[in-house]
């Protein structure tokens, strides 16, 4: 719902104002002087706030810098008499979104009003868009074009998600592809790293707090569930919430309904859950660290990413891509990468997956000298822990033979390809010679 805070020490056009934009569907907090509107300012976020110019003691201006300080988000609109305009555009020049002059009709500041808030969320949409070209799914993997497919299958459901692949693969990026793509697109998609956060700071951040909770909790705080409501929450690394937790994810999960931290009052939520995790769930059930019953709720519809090892076909396509992304990080307009580097980038396992890859790109734009990134400007330790896996990776049996070969190829050249004397140097029979020679193909 809409956050208006009103600032007016005129009780009369208050509650007219009240009433005008209680109709339209906002919730409305009044103020009649700004050290009240200060302490409104710190329970919650408002999405926009119009003040009058001229209160007792502190002005609009001081309103005006103390939300900005607070949420810059938040759009302001002041009130100005024909005297004040100036002040006005100071007021506009110091963050304000608009201003609008006394007498003025109620259907005026109401279109105004519904102005702003649509240009908020085009910008919204804006920084969404800007987001779709940062991030993209990307591949030719057939794991990776089977997963495109299953989102444009579940994007339009309700269903909730469970998204498994190590870290760096992806998860979040197909997340947002959900999303985006779901009848819920223009509704907000919130994120939540349940790892990043402590236990105690977790349950506020999903569930929000009432102010004075506990310590620190210094105003009313909304939680993630609250406001995701009627789009999508993300909810990275789920294996590492707690059971207590846990509990109350399940209800959110079951009856759309939480608490927030130290309240008591009951909210209602339409969210969809899209959750990741980098850990076997199953084996954390059968150790009594995560709900089966929740591990089932969630897991409506599994999505495996294959780590990057296991899609090596789309390494050129991924460099491809983010060499373009990161254009802006090379002086020198880095265009291509040459095959051998490639080569080597191909062979490389990535432990961190495409979140490696990437930094890594980003490095060579920022370090290559030239327009094509070539194999010395390759990092030493990626070259030599290609050349210890290839090392490692050949069998035993093979490396003998190899050795084995060579070492007779060699006898054979000194003697001038004479098998005695070549028998003679190996220190060994001419028909065990003859027999080396059928069995490893030399002629």
């Amino acid at each position: 719902m809409t956050e208006i805070l009103i600032v007016e020490d005129n009780k009369a056009l208050r509650d007219i104002l009240k009433d005008a934009f209680e109709i339209e569907n906002y919730s409305v907090t009044l103020s009649e002087s700004a050290e009240e509107a200060e302490e409104k300012i710190k329970e919650k976020n408002f999405d926009v706030v119009i003040t009058d110019l001229k209160l007792p003691e502190k002005d609009g201006i001081y309103i005006l810098e103390k939300i900005k300080q607070k949420n810059p988000e938040t759009e302001v609109v002041v009130i100005t008499a024909y005297g004040t305009i100036d002040k006005a555009v100071d007021a506009i020049k110091k963050g304000a979104q608009d201003f609008i002059t006394k007498p003025f009709s109620i259907d005026h500041i109401r279109l105004l009003i519904a102005k702003i808030l649509a240009n908020k969320k085009i910008k919204q949409e804006n920084i969404y868009l800007k987001n779709l070209i940062k991030k993209q799914i990307i591949g030719e993997n057939e794991n990776i074009k089977e997963i495109v497919k299953m989102i444009d299958k579940i994007a339009d459901t309700d269903a909730n998600i469970l998204i498994l692949g190590e870290t760096g693969v992806g998860k979040e990026v197909i997340a947002e592809e959900i999303h985006y793509k779901s009848l819920r697109k223009n509704n907000p998609f919130i994120k939540v790293n349940c790892a990043a956060l402590a236990p105690g700071v977790l349950e506020s951040e999903l569930f929000g707090h009432e102010k004075g909770a506990f310590t620190d909790a210094y105003y009313l705080k909304k939680g993630r569930f609250e406001l995701a409501d009627k789009g999508s929450i993300f909810l990275d690394e789920i294996g590492d919430m707690p059971l207590d937790l846990q509990v109350k994810l399940l209800r959110v999960i079951q009856d759309k309904t939480f608490e927030r931290v130290g309240g008591e009052k009951t909210f209602k939520v339409d969210v969809r859950i899209i959750a990741s995790t980098n850990q076997d769930l199953k084996e954390k059930i059968k150790l009594g660290k995560f709900r089966e019953d929740l591990y089932y709720r969630l897991n409506v519809v599994e999505i495996k990413v294959p780590p990057l090892r296991e899609r090596k076909e789309d390494i050129p396509v991924l460099i491809d891509y983010f060499i373009k992304k990161y254009a802006d990080f090379s002086q020198f307009k880095v265009k291509e990468i040459d095959k051998k580097a490639l080569d080597i980038l191909i062979d490389y396992d990535y432990p961190g997956n495409i979140r490696e890859l990437e930094n890594l790109i980003q490095r060579l734009l920022v370090l290559c000298r030239k327009e094509i990134i070539e194999l010395e400007d390759i990092p030493f330790e990626i070259k030599n822990k290609v050349k210890e896996d290839e090392k490692y990776s050949e069998k035993f049996d093979d490396k003998i033979k190899r050795y084995e070969r060579q070492l007779i190829l060699d006898a054979l050249e000194k003697a001038q390809g004479n098998k005695v004397k070549a028998a003679q140097i190996l220190k060994i029979n001419r028909a065990t010679l003859i027999s080396k020679m059928k069995k490893l193909k030399i002629k």
